[in-house]
């Protein structure tokens, strides 16, 4: 039993021996690697006003562990950041949803102004017929070829501006179901700010695009009138030459 016990103590004095080696090791070590740095950090001045100057930020991300009797100081990160799935995911639909509504907002500016820009040249026709029918009867032949050219010019233009109204609608169409996708996505995805954020947008530009369409709307609708009262102005005109040619004949005969 003495001997038991005897072995005991030892065992237990060895693994005690043991750990005041291990801490006396790193003790030497930390000790060691801090003279080697205050050595290097001491070597000239403008390198200890460096290490004087670092910023608080830097030094909150340190923190002093005892080792043995010794100090080391070793950086630590203070946020882990979340790599989940889910996270991820969450994260992808954000970006999606901000991509999809940059994209909206591009083709909704493109359309407008290409609907507006139609709507211009159609008053702009609107306003050469209308002119060249308060001067029916009234100019030369000259000066109505002149007006009928400016007329032509003015419609081709209106036909360009039509082509474009076209294209920007098609990109712009392909912009809102893109949106939609990704309102959805982010809604699955948990992202319900995204989601309503791209909502909102579809609504305004939607709002935004209905009104320059009811200018244009507008504008279609006086340019047919000016048309249709332009058949019926060239109709009168030519009843009123046809009368006249035929009277004519009937005055010099009585004169005669």
């Amino acid at each position: 039993m003495q001997a038991i016990r005897h072995c005991g103590v030892c065992f237990t004095g060895g693994r005690l021996q043991s750990r005041t080696n291990m801490a006396a090791l790193r003790s030497v070590s930390c000790v060691g690697f801090l003279r080697n740095t205050a050595r290097v950090l001491g070597g000239s001045r403008s390198t200890r006003q460096g290490v004087a100057q670092f910023p608080a930020m830097v030094r909150k991300n340190w923190i002093s562990l005892s080792v043995g009797g010794g100090l080391c100081s070793v950086p630590i990160s203070q946020q882990v950041e979340n790599l989940s799935h889910e996270a991820l995911i969450r994260r992808a639909s954000s970006l999606v949803t901000d991509s999809a509504n940059t994209y909206l907002s591009q083709t909704t500016l493109a359309l407008v102004d290409s609907v507006t820009q139609y709507a211009k040249a159609l008053h702009t026709l609107i306003a050469l017929q209308r002119r060249y029918l308060n001067s029916i009867g009234m100019i030369t032949p000259a000066e109505e070829d002149s007006i009928w050219q400016v007329i032509i010019g003015q419609r081709v233009e209106v036909g360009d501006r039509l082509d474009e109204c076209k294209r920007f609608e098609a990109t712009w169409m392909n912009a809102i179901n893109l949106c939609k996708l990704a309102a959805e996505a982010a809604c699955s995805a948990g992202v319900e700010q995204a989601s309503t954020t791209t909502r909102s947008n579809l609504q305004v530009a939607q709002s935004q695009v209905d009104q320059v369409r009811q200018l244009c709307l507008d504008a279609e609708r006086k340019l047919a009138e000016t048309k249709a009262e332009e058949i019926k102005r060239m109709a009168e005109f030519a009843s009123t030459m046809e009368r006249m040619t035929e009277d004519i004949p009937e005055a010099y005969l009585r004169e005669d």
